[in-house]
């Protein structure tokens, strides 16, 4: 089945990429969305503990007063638990410039630099990004709605984890996205295509998911107030949470080698 064999060509893609990225010293490029997930996470965890000093008087205030602090948790709890997600959108250049190395690695295939197209790409990658992350932030919610139903902890329902199904491939077709651009498709026709590749899609998505799924708390970072208390505590859960944080980060790269390098087998981008 095709399906099957282009799921297989994504996951094994992944390997071949950490290969090719410490084969062509390009591991620096984790440095940039490992800063950026903590500059997001820093300004939601702000966010979240600011404190309202709004006065209440009338039935007026209150009103406001709850769509204000609505609207700033909603704010936070975005950014704190969709860090990883949001970095992927705002890496959206760095990303297209790294694909593109890439298959000029592999195919030997250059692009003229355009000014105008550069920003054409950009906006292209934030609109896909966006518009997938839109999709798959509205299934979440709806996931989430069903999972109250019959159980008080909704992560604990089954139902639940049809969201990260719905990641897998959303993900993916994000990173198989920047080839296409190359390959001079429209949006429409990206969407298409990535549906009848929908195994690739899935496949890189998941390796991907995996990745940035770790367990990993931002806060182990900066959360030394209790060091002379529990020293070691403190430290191991830094280290461990640092490595964590840097396989989280250094995912969409990974991801991003790895979309270029399967689609290069699935396609022929020498063609």
């Amino acid at each position: 089945m095709l399906i099957l064999k282009e799921f297989i060509i994504g996951i094994s893609s992944f390997w071949e990429a950490f290969l090719f990225i410490k084969k062509h010293k390009l591991y620096w490029y984790g440095i940039i969305p490992a800063i950026l997930m903590l500059g997001i996470y820093q300004i939601g965890s702000s966010i979240k503990s600011h404190v309202f000093s709004t006065e209440i008087h009338t039935m007026n205030d209150i009103v406001w007063y709850i769509i204000q602090l609505f609207i700033e948790i909603s704010i936070a709890i975005l950014l704190m638990n969709f860090t990883k997600y949001l970095v992927v959108a705002l890496l959206s250049p760095l990303l297209a410039f790294l694909s593109q190395k890439t298959e000029q690695i592999v195919t030997g295939n250059k692009y003229q630099f355009s000014k105008k197209q550069f920003f054409a790409d950009i906006k292209r990658a934030v609109i896909i990004v966006t518009r997938n992350f839109l999709w798959y932030y509205f299934f979440f919610l709806i996931v989430l709605i069903i999972s109250f139903v019959g159980w008080k902890n909704p992560s604990e329902s089954p139902v639940f984890y049809v969201t990260y199904l719905i990641g897998f491939y959303y993900y993916g077709f994000s990173f198989i996205d920047y080839i296409n651009e190359r390959r001079k498709l429209s949006v429409n026709e990206s969407i298409l295509f990535i549906r009848n590749h929908r195994g690739l899609a899935i496949g890189i998505g998941l390796v991907y998911s995996l990745l940035i799924l770790v367990p990993v708390n931002l806060s182990y970072l900066f959360g030394w107030n209790h060091f002379f208390e529990a020293p070691f505590n403190v430290i191991g859960n830094f280290i461990t949470h640092f490595f964590l944080w840097f396989c989280a980060a250094f995912a969409p790269i990974l991801a991003c080698v790895a979309a270029t390098l399967a689609m290069n087998k699935v396609v022929g981008l020498k063609k």
